[in-house]
This record gives structure tokens, sequence and C-alpha cells, in this order.
């Protein structure tokens, strides 16, 4: 797999796609990750994930799941996701970039209150996530 990050979005759709930028699986799933958020859709949102997934977020422990911001499996990570779409009801992402690695990549959006954030998507052999890293700028 290439290592690369295309920072050339428009509406949400990676650009040169067929000239070095990022692989189809990983641009498909970026349109599907970006589509299953903005439509609030939960299954959606939870099919792009493992069963046996490892989600980590600082807002995990601020919401109270886990102290240190880590919880596992897809049961825990619907609740988690159900409370932030019901905390966040104008919840939406904007996609800045996709950055892809060997094991997976990372999608670089903003957030309906135009904070940057960035989730880290180590994927399995059949293009689920089975670890994800939640990070966030601090400017």
């Amino acid at each position: 797999m290439r290592h690369e990050c295309n920072l050339s979005w428009t509406a949400g759709v990676p650009a040169g796609e067929d000239a070095g930028g990022p692989s189809m699986n990983d641009a498909d799933f970026a349109r599907r990750y970006y589509e299953a958020w903005n439509k609030r859709d939960l299954e959606a949102i939870l099919a792009l994930y493992g069963d046996d997934i490892e989600f980590s977020s600082p807002y995990i422990a601020a919401l109270g799941f886990s102290p240190d911001g880590v919880i596992h499996g897809k049961g825990m990570l619907r609740a988690y996701f159900e409370k932030a779409l019901e905390r966040a009801p104008q919840l939406t992402f904007t996609p800045e970039a996709l950055c892809v690695g060997a094991r997976g990549h990372t999608l670089v959006y903003r957030n309906h209150r135009g904070e940057r954030a960035a989730e880290t998507h180590e994927m399995d052999g059949i293009g689920l996530v089975v670890r994800a890293d939640a990070t966030y700028a601090t400017e």
C-alpha cells in the first residue's frame, strides 16, 4: 500500500485518485464514513467497524465511558456514538485530507464547530476498522 496524504478534497471527494491519489478502497471508505456521519445514520456508521473494535478518544473519558479514553467492542462503540449524536444534534464533518498508510488511513476533517479532528483507522482484511484513534487539534 502507498504512503501518502491527499489534501485536495473537493465536495468531499478526493482529487487525483487516478494519478497517485488514494486507493479506491480508502477513498470509498472515506465517502461512506462522511456520508454516514453527516446523515446521522448510526447503523451505517457502525457498519464501518469490526465487532472487536478498539476505539480511543479523549471524549470517551469526558462522557464517562472509560477513564483511559479507550473502549472495546461494537456494543460499547454503539453506546458512545449514540451519546455523541444525542449531545451534538448539529454534528457534521467536512473532509480536509485523506492520509494513507501501510495498515490503514487517517481522515482529517472539521466538525460543525470548525474544530479540526483526525481519526486514524487500522483496517482488517475485509475493510473494517479494527483499531481507531480520534484526535483533536489544540489550536
